[in-house]
């Protein structure tokens, strides 16, 4: 089974970029500088922030369908990340480093299944509960923080 992975569009954080502290606060956003290593996962090129660089922390709507498993939650984005993250049937080390909680979703946007994964057991994971014929899609989330990471779809391919 083929899978693809694939990170959040810039276009929608864009008007972000290089903005001062005042226009982030009216999004609920924060500027915070990455300090180390594998620290901010940034959702959009999935990928971990480099340190140095700037990340924007704000509050995303990961699970917009209506639906009792309607969700949002903090996320960094890297600051000026313009590339979506995308990968056809591999595990980014940004997922397979983190302790995951991946979630299969159904038709009705309702989690039929779920699961904790960590390292290579990640990618086995996945086929297992993109195997369930009534799974339709799959959210990653930090098990630790349960923040969401990354969104993962069948893929003919």
């Amino acid at each position: 089974m083929h899978y693809i992975i694939s990170g959040l569009s810039s276009s929608d954080f864009a008007h972000l970029y290089g903005k001062d502290d005042e226009y982030l606060a009216q999004y609920n956003a924060r500027r915070v500088l990455a300090s180390q290593a594998s620290a901010l996962p940034d959702r959009i090129g999935l990928k971990d922030v480099p340190p140095g660089d700037n990340a924007i922390l704000l509050n995303h709507t990961y699970q917009p369908a209506q639906s009792p498993y309607q969700g949002k939650h903090a996320i960094f984005i890297h600051e000026g990340c313009m590339q979506s993250g995308i990968f056809y049937s591999e595990i980014p080390e940004y997922l397979a480093k983190r302790q995951l909680s991946l979630r299969a979703f159904n038709l009705e946007h309702c989690i039929i299944a779920a699961e904790l994964a960590t390292g290579d057991e990640v990618e086995q994971t996945v086929l297992d509960l993109l195997q369930r014929p009534e799974t339709v899609y799959i959210h990653a989330h930090s098990a630790r923080f349960g923040c969401y990471l990354a969104a993962i779809h069948k893929h003919q391919g």
